[in-house]
C-alpha cells in the first residue's frame, strides 16, 4: 500500500541512488561471481575465504564495527564491516548509502564472534541492486493475508515458513513425477484450449480463437486426451499442469489449479487404490520424513492401510437414510425433508447430485483420517465404468483426508455405446439448466469406437495435497500467485 511514509522513504532512497552514481558505483550491475551460499559460508572454518551475495536484511552500527545480515535462498549469514579491514571509501558508502533490502556482494573471510555467531569479515563490498521501497518491518506478525497473496515476493522474502511450504511443494511435484516415471508412466502434454469442456462436471471458461474463428474452452481436465493416447498404444501416461473451472472460491477450491492425472491400461480401480496409497505414502515420507501430519489441530496418520466406506454406508450411519430404499429423486428428497436436513434442493437436479449434496452436508465434515470413498451413483461421473455387481454405482473411489477430496479415480468407461448414451444424458441435463454437465465430444467417441483396453485413471489435486501435508487451511497458501479480486490500490 502506498503511504506518505513510504513515499518519504522512497524519496530518500532515490537520493542515495543518485549519490551512488555520482561516486561511479553502478547500482544495478550485470553480474557477480560467488563461491558459496550464505548458509554454506556459515559451515566453513574460521579463516576460509568466500564470495557471497544476497539482500541486506539487518544493519547495526557500533562505531568502528558494523554488522549486517545477508540473506539468499539458502538462509542468512552475519557480515561485519570493520574500519581497518575495509577501505574508508567503501565503509562510508556502505554505512551511509545502503538500506535494508539492498543487494550486496561480499568478499571476505570467516570468523566467529564472542557470542559464537559465524560471521563473514568483509574485505571488499560490491553494490548489486538498490531497493527503492522499504521492506515490511514486522511481516511475521501481519494477519493481512490479502497483502501476502498480492505481494508474494515480500511474503517469501520475510517469512521462513512461506519459503518452507513452497520448497515442499516443489519437492512433492518432483517426487510424484519420479514415482510415476519409475513405474513405467510416460509424461505427456494435452491442449489447454479444447473444443468441448470434458473430463469433469464443471463450468468452463470460454474464449475465442481469432485465427481459426472458433469458440474454445480452457481445459477443465486432460482426461479425454490422455485416454486417446492410451487408445494409441501408450499404456501408461500422465500429465501435470494447470486447469481451470468456474467453481466457487473457498479454502479448498481455486478456479485455476494444478491437477495431476494418470491413466494405466489393464488396471481396475482396485489396482489404482493400492498404487495411489503407496505413491502418496512414499512421496510424503520422502518430502517430510514422516507420515504423521498436523492439520487444523488434528494429527493425521497417512500410514498403513486406509479404510473403505461407501456412500450408502456413510449416509445410513450419519443420517439414517438408506439409499437402497429411495431409488428416485423424489423419494430421496422426501426422506431428506422428513429428517429435517437443510439442503438447497433446487441445486440438485438429479438423484445422484442429491446423494452427493447430502453426503457433503452430513458425512464429509466428519472424515478426518485418510479413507477411500466408494459406491458413487452412476450419474455422477459419465466417464466412469459401471459396477458389474451393481450397475447403479461406479467402479470408483475418492481419497478423503481432513474432509478434503484429494484424489478422484475410477475404472474408465471404455464401452463407446454406453459412453454415448451417458453423454447424451449429460447434454439433456445441460439443456434442462445444469451448466456443470459435460459436453458431447464426437472426436473422443470416434476414438473409443476404434477400441480401448481396460483402463483406470486418477486425478490428484496438487494444491490440495500440498496444503494438506504442510498443514495449511487454504489452497492460496500453496499457490505462488492465486487469483485475487481486482483492486484500485496502486501499490
Amino acid at each position: 500500500m502506498q503511504t506518505s511514509d513510504t513515499n518519504d522513504q522512497r524519496a530518500v532512497r532515490l537520493e542515495k541512488l543518485a549519490k551512488l552514481r555520482e561516486l561511479g558505483i553502478q547500482p544495478y550491475p550485470e553480474r557477480y561471481d560467488t563461491t558459496s551460499t550464505c548458509l554454506g559460508a556459515r559451515a566453513l572454518p574460521d579463516g576460509a575465504k568466500v564470495r557471497i551475495a544476497g539482500r541486506l536484511m539487518l544493519f547495526r552500527s557500533f562505531g568502528k564495527l558494523n554488522f549486517g545480515h545477508l540473506q539468499d535462498p539458502s538462509g542468512r549469514v552475519q557480515v561485519s564491516f570493520q574500519r581497518g579491514e575495509l577501505d574508508e571509501a567503501t565503509l562510508k558508502w556502505v554505512t551511509k548509502l545502503t538500506d535494508i533490502g539492498d543487494f550486496l556482494g561480499i568478499e571476505g573471510e570467516l570468523w566467529t564472534t564472542k557470542a559464537g555467531e559465524r560471521t563473514v569479515q568483509a574485505r571488499a563490498v560490491s553494490f548489486l541492486g538498490k531497493s527503492l521501497r522499504p521492506l515490511p518491518e514486522k511481516w511475521h506478525g501481519l494477519h493481512d493475508t490479502d497483502a501476502r497473496y498480492r505481494r508474494r515476493y515480500l511474503d517469501l522474502l520475510m517469512s521462513e515458513e512461506t519459503r518452507r511450504v513452497f520448497h515442499v511443494r516443489s519437492r512433492v511435484v518432483s517426487l510424484v513425477r519420479s514415482y510415476l516415471d519409475q513405474n513405467g508412466f510416460l509424461e505427456v502434454e494435452t491442449p489447454m484450449l479444447q473444443a468441448a469442456a470434458s473430463g469433469a462436471a464443471a463450468r468452463p471458461f470460454a474464449t475465442h480463437h481469432n485465427a481459426l474463428d472458433v469458440d474454445l474452452y480452457l481445459r477443465i481436465s486432460p482426461e479425454t486426451y490422455l485416454k486417446r493416447l492410451v487408445a494409441g498404444g501408450m499404456d501408461r501416461v500422465y500429465a501435470s499442469g494447470r486447469s481451470s473451472r468456474k467453481d466457487g472460491l473457498d479454502p479448498s477450491h481455486l478456479q485455476e489449479f494444478t491437477m495431476l492425472e494418470y491413466y494405466a491400461a489393464y488396471w481396475s480401480y482396485r489396482d489404482n487404490m493400492r498404487f495411489v496409497r503407496e505413491m502418496i505414502q512414499t512421496v510424503v515420507r520422502e518430502a517430510l520424513g514422516t507420515l504423521k501430519i498436523q492439520v487444523s489441530g488434528n494429527e493425521i496418520d497417512l500410514g498403513g492401510e486406509w479404510p473403505e466406506r461407501s456412500y450408502r454406508e456413510l449416509l445410513l450411519e450419519d443420517c439414517g437414510i438408506d439409499l437402497a430404499a429411495h431409488g428416485d429423486h423424489r423419494s430421496l428428497e422426501a426422506a431428506i425433508r422428513q429428517k429435517g436436513i437443510d439442503l438447497e434442493f433446487k441445486k440438485y437436479r438429479s438423484r445422484a447430485a442429491l446423494i452427493d449434496g447430502l453426503y457433503k452436508v452430513v458425512s464429509r465434515p466428519k472424515l478426518i483420517q485418510p479413507m477411500f470413498l466408494t459406491g458413487h451413483p452412476t450419474e455422477l461421473v459419465p466417464l466412469a465404468r459401471r459396477s458389474d455387481a451393481d450397475p447403479g454405482t461406479l467402479d470408483m473411489f475418492q481419497v478423503l483426508v481432513n474432509t478434503w477430496e484429494i484424489v478422484k479415480a475410477y475404472s474408465e468407461l471404455v464401452d463407446p455405446i454406453d459412453q454415448r448414451a451417458r453423454l447424451e444424458e449429460q447434454v439433456a441435463m445441460r439443456e434442462a439448466g445444469d451448466d456443470e454437465t459435460m459436453m458431447m465430444e464426437e472426436d473422443f467417441l470416434e476414438c473409443m469406437e476404434h477400441g480401448m483396453p481396460p483402463i483406470s485413471g486418477l486425478g490428484l489435486g496438487i494444491d490440495r495435497f500440498v496444503a494438506l501435508i504442510t498443514g495449511q487451511e487454504s489452497l492460496r497458501e500453496v499457490v505462488f500467485f492465486p487469483m485475487m479480486r481486482a483492486t484500485t490500490d496502486s501499490g
